[in-house]
């Protein structure tokens, strides 16, 4: 406590000694004035000498070494007054930082100090209070109004209203509904729930963040101790300039004045504030930095990995339909695999189980239940043989029928996944799930290539087919599907040898990968539990968009720290210089170091705040002119695609089979060309000309759109060409009717908004 408080007690003390040397000298005794002035110079030289010797005996220099010498060259040359303001000018730095320290930190604080430290217990009739630390899975607890969840479970009340902004960081209280899931950390800000804990308190999301929290105030930064290592340069340069006035002007003031401007407040001062602000920052975004190395790191990443499932997609599948083989009820089929998936805990056997009990489907207790990891499982269920799983685990006949063979290719053109079912040996159904892109991803992705992120690559364990309609809707620069978790921990390695590389995964099964990276980024709460080793941030509300805001509050934070370095360092040269020539004596140097002092605290707690938004350019008006040229020359290729597209399931195969092949040459050589062109050149410089952060993203959904509508037209026209029977003409003409209309839009759209930019 008494380490807590050492600053301020020291301005206290300085400023008592400096008054009442004051007063004394104004009493006409000089003796006394120069005994108080003194006695707190030499309490500051000796806090600070202590400081030192610590600090060296662990092998570190610090540039604190020129603040003791401008305070004992004062005391030598009798100069008392001067070094009692030295000693005030420090202490005043120092109990400043104290402050601006204490303010920065208040989010995380409030983060560690909210935690809860009991909850209500509720048996049968009975309620009682009990540690948290006692709460285990399968409990029922009671959650007043203002209190904090203590625990993750499961809400049993109908509803509950929560505030969340703990967490998130958003500030309007959401409603959750009975069976959802509920994070420990969020207040109750409606009547009293009831809740089943479902982790102990240990395990839950809170204690996680709790835990980072604690990191992040105790961090010091690689960063902050670069300015210990300017030691080793601005020591001995301050005592050249020092000697160098001396010996040239044969007045030893001088030299003192040279050490007085030299103290290094500025230099020790600007880095840990805006470090902690900037950490505090994006904690108050619901972003948890782990420490302040991990913030300087994450303002220089280049590259980007994501996982797919769970980062880009929201990872909770969703059971699209039942296809059946045969006169099989589908119904029927989804309670037989539904009934088999009760026993395992993978998701995408709970996607099944809840689907069926959504549907208020019977369900049968499952026997001689086996599972294979990662291929599907099998038991009896009322005396049947079911597998469920991937079509090699479900179908035990060697040969892969024309109807799977047909399945397999319908879940690559609609990219989703599924799971067979065979029944008594035969193959019986297919369900079909989907996991959709989320919606922030495309725009996201726009958004961190705006903010200096170079390159952008999807790992996945899914199908190249599948995966490859998700990269191209989310705009992804290259794809590594079919990865096994060693082998994603290999790519980012090699993505780390090339640039700083960011690694971002919902922070559980993707925790080796996020290790390997230089900065791995875990998305929601949950990851913090799991992750907290090895991601180094932690995004609490489980939103992909954070990123951006976590990657501007770095950069910006970073680019504050240097412009507070470089500026005291210029500042106290400037001033060190002026004081070697004569112009500028101890006692007024040391008021314009505190002057300067000031200035750079304030700069540095800058890093608190919003970034300030971009001004608009102007676009020049021949880029406007050379876009509609652009356009005009695709007119060629967009009328053979309306023809293609309205008359394409009446002509003839052989006739058919080659104007498919040869418009899709033309779309990838032209259109798709024009249209990636645009997306990576033309709409960064149109984003600069526009208000918004992001004024363009609705088009840059169209281009991701035409570029999936091409792929997919290129891989029906390959199997089409192939084998004809394999893929119906009217789904190729629906496609090409569908990439018709949406090509149209698209560029009546953009004429529109030339048109707006060229009347600005």
């Amino acid at each position: 406590m008494f380490n807590k408080w050492l600053d301020p007690a020291l301005l206290l003390l300085t400023t008592l000694s400096l008054l009442a040397g004051g007063i004394a000298q104004f009493a006409q005794r000089p003796e006394w004035a120069a005994m108080c002035w003194l006695s707190g110079s030499l309490v500051m030289a000796l806090v600070l000498l202590v400081e030192i010797v610590r600090r060296l005996a662990r092998r570190e220099a610090g540039v604190d070494l020129i603040a003791l010498l401008s305070i004992g060259a004062a005391l030598v040359f009798e100069q008392m007054l001067v070094a009692a303001v030295i000693a005030l000018m420090l202490a005043s730095g120092r109990t400043l930082e104290f402050f601006t320290a204490q303010r920065a930190e208040r989010e995380l604080r409030a983060l560690v100090d909210r935690a809860p430290r009991f909850a209500w217990l509720q048996e049968l009739n009975d309620l009682r209070q009990i540690p948290v630390e006692q709460i285990q899975p399968g409990q029922t607890l009671l959650v007043r109004l203002g209190e904090v969840v203590p625990v993750d479970g499961r809400l049993l009340s109908p509803t509950a209203t929560l505030d969340e902004s703990a967490l998130t960081g958003e500030s309007l209280p959401v409603t959750r509904r009975e069976g959802e899931p509920l994070r420990s950390g969020v207040a109750n800000a409606g009547a009293p729930i009831q809740l089943m804990a479902t982790q102990t308190a240990a395990q839950s999301t809170y204690a996680g963040v709790v835990r980072l929290a604690e990191a992040a105030r105790r961090s010091r930064a690689p960063f902050v101790r670069l300015a210990d290592r300017y030691a080793l340069l601005f020591v001995p340069l301050t005592l050249l300039m020092a000697g160098l006035a001396w010996l040239w002007s044969g007045d030893p003031l001088r030299a003192l004045a040279v050490l007085v401007v030299a103290t290094p407040c500025p230099l020790i001062l600007a880095v840990p504030i805006a470090i902690m602000s900037g950490i505090s920052r994006a904690a108050r975004r619901g972003i948890l930095v782990k420490d302040g190395s991990t913030l300087e790191a994450l303002a220089g990443a280049k590259q980007l990995f994501l996982d797919k499932t769970g980062t880009l997609t929201s990872g909770h599948a969703r059971l699209q339909s039942v296809e059946v083989n045969g006169q099989v009820d589908p119904l029927h089929l989804l309670g037989l695999a539904a009934s088999l998936a009760q026993a395992s805990v993978h998701p995408i056997s709970q996607a099944i189980v809840e689907a069926a009990r959504q549907r208020r489907l019977p369900l049968s207790a499952p026997q001689e239940v086996a599972e294979s990891p990662g291929s599907g499982l099998c038991g009896l269920i009322e005396g049947q043989r079911v597998r469920l799983g991937t079509l090699s685990f479900a179908q035990t006949e060697a040969s892969v029928s024309d109807w799977a063979t047909a399945m397999l290719r319908h879940m690559d053109y609609l990219a989703c996944g599924g799971s067979f079912v065979e029944v008594d040996g035969a193959l019986a159904g297919l369900l079909v799930f989907s996991d959709s892109l989320r919606r922030e991803t495309p725009q996201t992705l726009r958004r961190l290539r705006n903010n200096g992120i170079e390159r952008i690559v999807m790992l996945t364990g899914d199908r190249l087919e599948t995966a490859e309609m998700i990269a191209l809707s989310a705009g992804i620069d290259e794809l590594r599907a079919g990865l096994t978790p060693e082998e994603k921990v290999r790519a980012v390695q090699e993505g780390c040898t090339r640039a700083s590389t960011l690694m971002v995964g919902d922070g559980i099964n993707d925790a080796p990968a996020l290790a390997a990276a230089t900065v791995g980024v875990a998305m929601g709460a949950s990851g913090a539990t799991a992750s907290a080793e090895a991601a180094g941030v932690v995004l609490l509300v489980d939103r992909l968009d954070r990123l951006v805001e976590a990657l501007q509050i770095a950069r910006r934070t970073r680019h504050i720290a240097v412009q507070g370095v470089l500026a005291g360092m210029g500042l106290s040269l400037l001033a060190m210089t002026v004081a070697a020539l004569g112009y500028l004596p101890p006692l007024a140097g040391a008021v314009v170091q505190e002057v300067i002092d000031v200035v750079i605290i304030f700069n540095a707690l800058r890093a608190l705040g919003a970034s300030p938004g971009p001004g608009l350019r102007r676009l020049a008006g021949e880029h406007i002119d050379r876009l509609q040229d652009e356009h005009r020359q695709l007119n060629k290729v967009l009328s053979d695609l309306h023809q293609l597209a309205g008359n394409f399931a009446r002509r003839p195969l052989e006739q058919a089979q080659t104007d498919l092949l040869e418009l899709v040459d033309k779309l990838q050589a032209s259109l798709a060309s024009h249209e990636r062109d645009d997306e990576n050149t033309l709409y960064p410089l149109l984003t600069l000309s526009m208000p918004g952060e992001d004024p363009l993203s609705a088009l840059s959904y169209g281009h991701r759109e035409i570029f999936r509508c091409i792929h997919l037209l290129t891989r029906m026209s390959n199997d089409f060409s192939a084998d004809p029977t394999t893929v119906p003409a009217e789904e190729i003409q629906h496609q090409l009717i569908r990439l018709d209309t949406l090509v149209q839009l698209h560029f009546d759209q953009e004429e529109e908004l030339f048109r707006y930019l060229d009347r600005r």
